[in-house]
């Protein structure tokens, strides 16, 4: 039997290539026969951290040995050649389970695994006098910006012996609420899975949480193997088992108590007793010596380890600069399915954001809201066409649950409240209140006004006070403007907006009077139910009438019924208010201030705009996330938080609502009001409701909003799926593009009059509008093109959708640059379309010929009695052509001979609607050949009412002349 040796050389691994290591191996023969093979796994990352071990191989037994801790592990192997190794087995396990994308993650794609995506926040070495500062001192910029200990260190030196050379055996890493502490051990362990971090030959993590469920008295053995039941072979010398990290998550959950005289002392591993008491003797040093202990905690637990028995505190601080929040934002947002152009554009416009608005580069300074801030670029830049992308009010909905799931503000308080909800009722309030006076500036006093700090009760004041020192800094930051550093603000803006939302459905917002009678109601319904018990045992014996009179106790919980069902209206009530608020109807719509808010606005500011958190402030998503709020699914996720919404709440509350947008919805709206409205909807993921209001719009104007592919399927399944056939869509100038136009199939189709100017529509646009043309439903009859790019390509397109329509009876291509080759295709296929009755092709660059024959072909149709021509590079011999061919009504020209058109006003309207985007001085030489075969036509006419009538047409066509040349059309 032949030994071979080889040297394993284990580096830290690239962040993002865990599985692309680059393999170097050299072999070494000895009279032609391999017998020496080394591999090296190279890392950019860092080369100081390298280990050697010797691997004696044999057949069936690998024995691995280390320099510093002598033999540490043996693995076998099975006849079939399955390595059974313990060591091997742990980590393949804890590498499948770590690995596993929570749901949060999992909806953005399998690109965003931590191995690709990760960014090591900053970690500095800290002290118990830094841990125990005042509150008024927990703010995050007091926190990070002028640290008491300022040495930052990596994860892997937590353990590394002080300078004075004391080893360091247990650590205590704190952070607030979405500092990323949970993110940073599943990445830990998942380094050691790879083969990172060498210094642990074992990692056991264990979740505090779980153990704060476990009743039972339980050996530190047992519970290992329960959980691990592949380490049970080592678990009966793990006692003596060097390079044991013992990780426990989230302390907080459990009340420890390290007095003598309530926690026994116990060093048997084997030995029964309850989950705290365990944890207890591990933290002292008295069970499993040897073993190093990693705690994760929030800050209001920290104080329950004794001091003694920490060798050092870690705080997590997060994102401390810029540059580590763009790294974060680059890989994050640089995910397989993007487009490297697009993703690069929005890391540029994201960074100079950063750079210029400090406020949010502060409320990135938390690795949580840089994931929220990445989750809604992916919504706003990543939704692909036809796809059901998720909801504004679900990616916070799943933000907070992400951070708050499960999560009980103080578990050693008796009500066990949950976090979210206390949340929910005292930064909601100051949210609300915030919403209500248009403010997102607060000072100290109306903080203390909403958190009740005069609490009667000792227990609600302890409440408060871990709240302050665990999730304070995750909703309220200061204000970083110069001059109002004593002014709060929301991390987040739109989490104002979202937490005010959620006060309201709660139904937080009642006055004393419906909060003394909701509890007065259960109290005289309880009561009720006893008296009536002995009034109807009674009454067998003695039949009084008077014993029923009891029974008006069964009306109170009624009556108190009526009183909520009110208060479930006036919630319906506001969320119409908000919504229908006419001083917000001329912003942008909440999706582009959303995007605006995140990513800046180019070019230069004006000054409402300088103030990011601007007492001018819209506050357009608080109704929006309120209606979100009432969908199933946000429910259910809410429920996890602690937050019940009753589904009869919501039933009650739909249903005013449905009564109070019904009036105002009949009303025309501005086109990004619109846009907010269908986005309202959409958000509110209720598709019979939605129908219901649907039906109430009379047309559909959303001109000049700038229609995403995000927006486009809002359009789509709002509209679309409700089956409305709507009058006149209005989508001009709207940035749409083939993507867009195929998304936006299922309502165009469904739409009598189109109107898409002004698009950039291209000859790959007409494809799709040829498909929309030949679908069996479409009843399209007025469809406009003017001012897109189609050419020649594109009107082949149009020409065989029309060949198969019978719906459509005007099409205009006004401006889109057909020439003469696409006048030629027009003509040649003009005979296919049996239904068109009008046909606009003006200012397409079209000479003599081209125009006669589509003239001519025009004059052949049975239906077609109006082509429009005007514009266009004709002669005076061509234009003399075309208006005598037979019957059809060919407009060329203002003049009709020695009279003025009929048609001068139309040609002139259409003018002034296109003069926007057409060349101005092209414009001026057309309107200057007009003008003169007016005044040649009013030098020919004797008649006197024909020369008033072209005078009258000269002086529009001067006045709109001279505004051309001013600039002012």
């Amino acid at each position: 039997m032949q030994c071979r040796c080889s040297v394993l050389r284990l580096g830290a691994f690239r962040h993002r290539n865990y599985l692309q290591e680059n393999l170097v191996r050299s072999v070494v023969r000895v009279n032609g026969v391999p017998t020496c093979q080394q591999y090296v796994y190279h890392s950019g990352l860092s080369h100081d951290v390298y280990r050697s071990v010797s691997l004696c191989r044999s057949d069936r037994t690998v024995f691995l040995l280390s320099k510093s801790h002598g033999l540490f592990c043996t693995s076998r192997r099975s006849q079939s050649g399955v390595v059974t190794d313990p060591i091997q087995q742990h980590r393949q396990r804890l590498l499948s389970w770590f690995s596993v994308l929570p749901t949060e993650e999992r909806q953005f794609g399998p690109s965003f695994a931590l191995d690709s995506i990760h960014v090591d926040p900053v970690i500095r070495e800290s002290s118990s006098e830094n841990i125990l500062r005042p509150l008024s001192e927990l703010t995050l910029q007091t926190q990070h910006q002028s640290p008491s200990c300022p040495q930052s260190m990596s994860v892997s030196q937590l353990f590394t012996p002080h300078v004075n050379g004391n080893p360091v055996r247990n650590v205590v890493l704190y952070g607030t609420v979405g500092t990323g502490k949970s993110t940073l051990i599943r990445k830990l362990v998942l380094d050691w899975c790879h083969g990172c971090k060498s210094d642990f030959k074992l990692i056991i993590p264990l979740s505090c949480e779980d153990l704060s469920q476990v009743t039972a008295p339980v050996s530190m053995t047992r519970l290992i193997s329960k959980k691990y039941l592949h380490l049970r072979e080592l678990l009966p010398t793990l006692q003596d088992y060097p390079g044991v990290l013992f990780i426990l998550n989230s302390l907080e959950w459990m009340n420890l108590d390290f007095r003598m005289a309530n926690t026994e002392l116990c060093s048997d591993p084997n030995e029964p007793m309850p989950p705290t008491a365990l944890l207890v003797n591990l933290l002292r040093g008295y069970l499993l010596p040897e073993a190093n202990v990693l705690v994760t905690t929030r800050p209001s637990a920290v104080n329950r380890i004794p001091r003694k028995y920490i060798d050092r505190y870690a705080e997590i601080c997060g994102f401390s600069d810029t540059e580590l929040q763009k790294m974060y934002f680059q890989l994050r947002l640089g995910h397989q399915d993007a487009d490297p152009r697009e993703t690069e554009n929005l890391a540029e416009m994201l960074s100079r954001n950063l750079e210029h608005h400090s406020q949010l580069s502060a409320a990135c300074f938390l690795p949580s809201y840089c994931w929220l801030t990445c989750a809604t670029l992916h919504l706003l830049y990543y939704t692909k066409p036809d796809e059901s992308p998720a909801t504004l009010t679900g990616i916070y909905t799943t933000f907070l649950r992400l951070n708050f799931a499960g999560e009980v503000l103080d578990v050693t308080h008796p009500s066990k409240i949950s976090l979210m909800l206390y949340v929910a009722r005292t930064v909601g309030k100051l949210a609300y209140e915030g919403c209500n006076s248009r403010r997102t500036k607060f000072t100290e006093e109306d903080i203390i006004k909403c958190f009740h700090v005069q609490a009667d009760s000792e227990e609600e004041l302890n409440l408060l006070t871990v709240f302050r020192y665990d999730a304070f800094g995750f909703f309220l930051t200061p204000c970083v403007q110069p001059g109002q550093e004593k002014l709060f603000v929301f991390t987040i803006p739109a989490m104002q907006e979202y937490l005010a939302a959620l006060y309201v459905v709660l139904g937080e917002n009642k006055t004393a009077l419906q909060r003394l009678g909701k509890e007065l109601s259960e109290v005289i319904s309880k009561a009720g139910e006893d008296v009536l018990a002995v009034v109807n045992v009674l009454s067998k014996f003695l039949p009084l009438r008077i014993f029923t009179l009891f029974n008006l106790l069964r009306f109170v919980p009624r009556l108190y019924g009526r009183v909520s069902g009110q208060s479930r209206d006036n919630i319906a009530e506001t969320m119409t208010a908000e919504m229908f608020r006419e001083e917000d109807s001329y912003n942008d719509d909440v999706l582009d201030q959303i995007n605006s808010s995140i990513l800046g606005v180019e070019g230069p500011l004006q000054p409402a705009e300088v103030d990011g958190f601007s007492s001018q402030e819209a506050f357009e998503l608080f109704p929006i996330f309120m209606a979100g709020l009432l969908s199933r699914q946000n429910r259910a996720m809410l429920n996890q938080l602690g937050c019940t919404i009753m589904n009869m709440d919501a039933l009650k509350i739909t249903r005013a609502l449905k009564k109070h947008l019904l009036r105002c919805s009949l009303r025309r709206l501005p086109p990004s009001e619109l846009m907010d409205f269908l986005f309202f909807l959409y958000e509110f993921q209720n598709p019979s409701f939605t129908a219901g209001l649907v039906n109430s719009l009379r047309d559909l104007d959303l001109s000049t909003v700038r229609m995403t592919p995000l927006k486009c399927n809002v359009v789509a399944a709002v509209i679309g799926g409700s089956g409305k056939l709507i009058t006149d869509a209005d989508f001009s100038s709207c940035h749409l593009d083939p993507d867009a136009i195929r998304t936006l199939a299922p309502v165009l189709r469904r739409c009598q009059n189109i109107n898409l100017y002004m698009n950039s529509l291209g000859p790959d646009s007409c494809k799709e509008i040829k498909e929309l043309l030949l679908h069996p439903d479409c009843g399209i009859s007025s469809l406009r093109l003017c001012n897109n790019p189609l050419a020649p390509e594109g009107a082949q397109q149009i020409v065989e959708g029309l060949a198969g329509n019978k719906s459509l009876k005007l099409l205009s291509l006004l401006r889109t640059d057909l020439g003469d080759e696409g006048a030629e295709i027009l003509a040649n296929n003009l005979g296919k379309n049996q239904h068109l009755k009008e046909l606009n092709l003006a200012y397409n660059g079209i000479h003599d010929q081209a125009a006669l024959r589509l003239g001519e072909a025009a004059a052949r149709h049975p239906t077609l009695s109006k082509v429009h021509l005007y514009f266009n590079e004709l002669s005076d011999n061509g234009l003399r052509d075309l208006q005598s061919l037979g019957d059809i009504r060919v407009i060329v020209s203002l003049t009709e001979g020695p009279d003025a058109s009929q048609h001068w006003s139309l040609i002139l309207r259409e003018l002034k609607a296109n003069a926007g985007g057409w060349d101005h001085a092209r414009m001026s030489s057309h309107l200057t050949l007009l003008l003169r075969d007016l005044q040649s036509s009013r030098a020919m006419t004797g008649n006197l009412w024909r020369k008033v009538r072209i005078l009258r047409v000269e002086t529009e066509v001067k006045l709109m002349l001279n505004r051309i040349q001013e600039g002012k059309l």
